[in-house]
């Protein structure tokens, strides 16, 4: 996905835990949006999630936080595991499970964990992958969180 581009829609779960499923028309216009891309295979995923719930946690009221079960492999569809390994790491966002790749495949994503934030407006702009770089994270949403506010005191 490049940077500039539309938040696709969210179409296509498996199912969704912790929620209801939700749409992109919910989460646009309201507030920005991080989408993480995780795998219950996947080791940096599980590593960093303690960093992604403090986050979540942190811009609760400011931020929408959608988590995103991208399977590796087809041991990873097993909605048991999915659901004992996201309680065991406090993912308390609303999980898009993606076993049928349709997500993944919408936001042409190749890597776990994955990390797209996007404006209130449901544009793209910053995508990251890897384990580490929550600071970056940090920093770029906070960008948009800026220009939401200064967008908010001018109206």
């Amino acid at each position: 996905m490049k940077l500039r581009a539309e938040m696709p829609e969210l179409t296509g779960a498996s199912t969704w835990l912790n929620s209801k499923a939700i749409t992109k028309q919910q989460l646009v216009g309201e507030k920005p949006t991080l989408i993480h891309f995780w795998s219950v295979s996947c080791y940096l995923c599980k590593e960093a999630m303690p960093e992604v719930n403090a986050f979540r946690d942190q811009y609760k009221e400011e931020l929408n936080v959608i988590a995103v079960h991208m399977p590796r492999a087809s041991e990873d569809t097993d909605l048991a595991k999915i659901k004992m390994i996201a309680a065991e790491h406090d993912i308390t966002q609303p999980i898009f499970v993606d076993n049928d790749m349709k997500l993944t495949d919408a936001f042409d994503n190749q890597y776990v964990p994955a990390y797209y934030v996007f404006d209130k407006s449901g544009v793209l702009r910053h995508f990251q992958a890897g384990g580490s770089g929550m600071k970056m994270l940090e920093k770029r949403v906070n960008r948009v969180l800026d220009e939401m506010r200064i967008e908010k005191k001018r109206s």
